[in-house]
């Protein structure tokens, strides 16, 4: 692996943010590190920056160096290894029938609809849930690297938007919101597992998941895909399985 040093693009800098409220841990302030000028982050340069930590929200390309605190573990999937538990093949089975197509990122108003309801059912308290079109615009649907959508729906019915980055080693995914209205669904879960297949597929040795949080509940669930690598102490290693936690 070619270190940060290597990567040709020279002009790309690094500044680090004012302190801001931890969306994850509420008691905690966080910091990031950007990369910028975006312009110039194209797949190969992405592609390396994520394998050092980093990922993206819209054309923001970031990673957390906060002050007191290193909860935020970028994690990834080992794809050939990787073994479903039981309770995710119960999830892989009961959503196998959904009708998954392939997009580039487009803006669709049933899209938006869905997302609004997935933000005030899952993080109303995260200040995304305010309804606002062009910030939900500048998060999902903007890029400088190849990405693409996927639609899951049942019959018509739209179940389930993805938003994935495509990586040399591996498929990045950037964020995925979903109908909330079946209690008895598990479309986070089968959404990872359809993503693992598609690695599988394009022959890609990795899925990254953005970051495990141990203490966040609504981030902790990405350790029960195993083998599940962390990027610690600037080195690739294994994370250890625990309770199931539900995506």
């Amino acid at each position: 692996m070619s270190s940060l040093n290597d990567i040709p693009l020279s002009a790309v800098q690094f500044y680090l943010t004012a302190p801001y409220p931890c969306s994850y841990l509420p008691q905690l302030a966080a910091r990031s590190q950007v990369a910028t000028p975006a312009h110039l982050i194209t797949m190969p340069l992405y592609s390396e920056l994520v394998r050092h930590g980093f990922r993206r929200s819209g054309t923001y390309t970031y990673r957390p160096h906060c002050d007191t605190c290193q909860q935020c573990v970028p994690c990834r999937v080992v794809v050939t290894d990787f073994q479903p538990s039981r309770s995710q093949r119960r999830s892989w089975k009961q959503h196998h029938d959904l009708a998954v197509s392939v997009h580039p990122l487009q803006d669709k108003a049933e899209y938006f609809e869905l997302y609004c309801h997935y933000q005030q059912a899952r993080h109303a308290e995260g200040g995304m849930n305010d309804k606002d079109p062009e910030q939900y615009r500048n998060f999902l649907l903007q890029s400088h690297v190849e990405s693409i959508l996927l639609e899951f729906r049942e019959g018509e019915v739209l179940r389930m938007v993805s938003i994935i980055d495509v990586l040399d080693d591996g498929l990045s995914a950037v964020y995925t919101f979903y109908d909330t209205r079946d209690r008895h669904a598990s479309f986070g879960t089968y959404n990872v597992l359809w993503q693992i297949a598609l690695c599988q597929q394009l022959k890609l040795p990795y899925l990254y998941l953005g970051y495990w949080i141990k203490d966040s509940p609504k981030m902790a669930y990405k350790i029960n895909f195993q083998p599940l690598h962390g990027l610690q102490n600037n080195q690739w290693q294994t994370l250890q399985i625990s309770t199931d936690a539900q995506p």
